[in-house]
């Protein structure tokens, strides 16, 4: 089966990509250059799929840079929620003393119910420490 062939504006057309963005992503080597040259140069449906990722990330506000090494495969990290008016978010606060206090979000710290345990155990260890080697 043939690869479906579209020239330079109807790659424009179909992404909704500008022409002076559709040249500088070939410029810098984001999209690859068409097949063939001069008028007989065309571009086929995978420089499409990659330039409607490309959009798509760009959109999203990655940078070219990020969006290039995403394409090459390295993993995408996914930006963080932002938070809204409702937000539920669980946290575990530490009072050690006057002046003093700790809050932990142990989700987003990655840390196991054991594991705050024994960092919260190990906080309070370091301040009696601390005050213990000052008296």
């Amino acid at each position: 089966m043939e690869d479906k062939k579209y020239s330079f504006e109807e790659l424009c057309t179909l992404s909704n990509v500008g022409s002076r963005t559709l040249r500088y992503y070939i410029q810098i080597g984001l999209l690859d250059k068409p097949i063939g040259q001069t008028r007989a140069a065309h571009y086929v449906s995978s420089h499409l799929e990659k330039l409607l990722r490309i959009k798509q990330l760009s959109e999203s506000g990655i940078s070219l840079e990020r969006i290039r090494e995403v394409l090459s495969g390295a993993p995408l990290a996914l930006p963080e929620r932002s938070k809204r008016p409702g937000h539920i978010e669980v946290r575990s606060h530490l009072w050690v003393t006057d002046g003093i206090e700790l809050q932990v979000s142990p989700e987003t710290a990655g840390l196991s119910p054991e594991q705050l345990r024994q960092f919260l155990k190990g906080v309070m260890q370091a301040f009696e420490q601390v005050k213990k080697d000052t008296q």
